[in-house]
C-alpha cells in the first residue's frame, strides 16, 4: 500500500506536545509493520523543514532528516505538477488551502495514491482516505 505523508504528520511525530503526537506514532508504527510505501514530495519536505526549524529548532530538523526522510519515497515536483497545483489552488479560491496541499493532491492523483497520513481535513475534502489507528 502506498501512503502519502503530509507536514502535519511529520510535525506530530517530532513534537510530543502536539495533540496528535500519540496517534501519529501509532500510525507510523502501523505503517512500518505493514511495510507501506511512504511517499511525499520535496515541497512537503521543504514545508516540514521550515516549520520544524521554526517551532522546534535545528536539532529537530536533524532528527527529521536522519530518522524520517531516508524512509520516504520522495517525489520531486516538476513544472507540470507545480502548474496543476497552482491552477487548482487559484480555482479553489480558498485562503487556507496551500499550494503545497494542492501539489500534494495532484501528485496523489498522478500516482494513484488513495491513502494519506496527515491531520489536515483538506485531504478528506478531496476524497482521499485517511490512515487511522
Amino acid at each position: 500500500m502506498k501512503v502519502f505523508v503530509d507536514t502535519s504528520a511529520f510535525l506530530s511525530l517530532l513534537n510530543k506536545e502536539e495533540s496528535n503526537a500519540q496517534t501519529a506514532w501509532e500510525i507510523w508504527q502501523q505503517l512500518g509493520a505493514k511495510k507501506a510505501e511512504i511517499t511525499t514530495t520535496n515541497y512537503v519536505v521543504i514545508e516540514s523543514t521550515a516549520l520544524i526549524q521554526n517551532r522546534l529548532g535545528l536539532d529537530a530538523v536533524r532528527d527529521f532528516q536522519k530518522l524520517f526522510v531516508p524512509l520516504i519515497s520522495l517525489i520531486w515536483v516538476d513544472a507540470t505538477l507545480h502548474k496543476i497545483g497552482m491552477s487548482f489552488m487559484l480555482a479553489a479560491n480558498r485562503r487556507q488551502l496551500s499550494l503545497v496541499d494542492c501539489v500534494s493532491f495532484a501528485t496523489m492523483r498522478e500516482l494513484n495514491i488513495e491513502h494519506y497520513f496527515a491531520f489536515d481535513q483538506h485531504f478528506d475534502e478531496q476524497g482521499f482516505t485517511k490512515i487511522t489507528v
